[in-house]
């Protein structure tokens, strides 16, 4: 009998591998930006990425607190947590602008972050694309680290 998880993992792959192919066609006609916002328009998709800090868990931002950085929206539950990003937005955003950090590293490639699929290490964010996805990246999180961080930010401009 096959286990339930590793089905799970092959279907979050085959997924990825699908959501790769369309990011990478459409990386053809232009430069991919450098934080990926999904159909909301949203770094983090409406996550307070700041939250993930202070609260250790993601935090639907308030279209209140919104301020747009390296030509993204990027929205927080709070005045504070809006000020201190605006103080040192780097410290808070998303590592590989919010991409996805295993296919960043073990692939190469650019494909969706899912704020839901998280991470801090070394008090840097990092996303997944889902939960399959995020079991096969803490395997070796040092070692996706260090290839996604050789990968970026080139990979954005092929």
């Amino acid at each position: 009998m096959r286990n339930p998880a590793v089905r799970l993992d092959r279907r979050s792959l085959v997924a990825l591998f699908a959501g790769l192919a369309l990011v990478t066609d459409s990386r053809a006609q232009a430069a991919s930006p450098a934080i990926f916002t999904p159909s909301s328009g949203l770094a983090l998709d409406g996550y307070d990425t700041v939250a993930f800090f202070t609260q250790g868990q993601p935090v639907r931002g308030d279209a209140r607190f919104e301020t747009v950085w390296q030509g993204a929206r990027w929205r927080f539950a709070s005045q504070d947590h809006l000020d201190r990003f605006l103080a040192a937005p780097a410290r808070f955003a998303p590592q590989y602008g919010g991409y996805c950090a295993w296919a960043v590293g073990a692939r190469n490639a650019l494909a969706p972050g899912d704020a839901r699929y998280w991470r801090i290490v070394d008090d840097k964010l990092y996303v997944n694309y889902d939960s399959g996805v995020q079991r096969q990246w803490v395997r070796d999180i040092p070692g996706f680290i260090l290839a996604a961080d050789r990968n970026w930010p080139a990979i954005l401009t092929r």
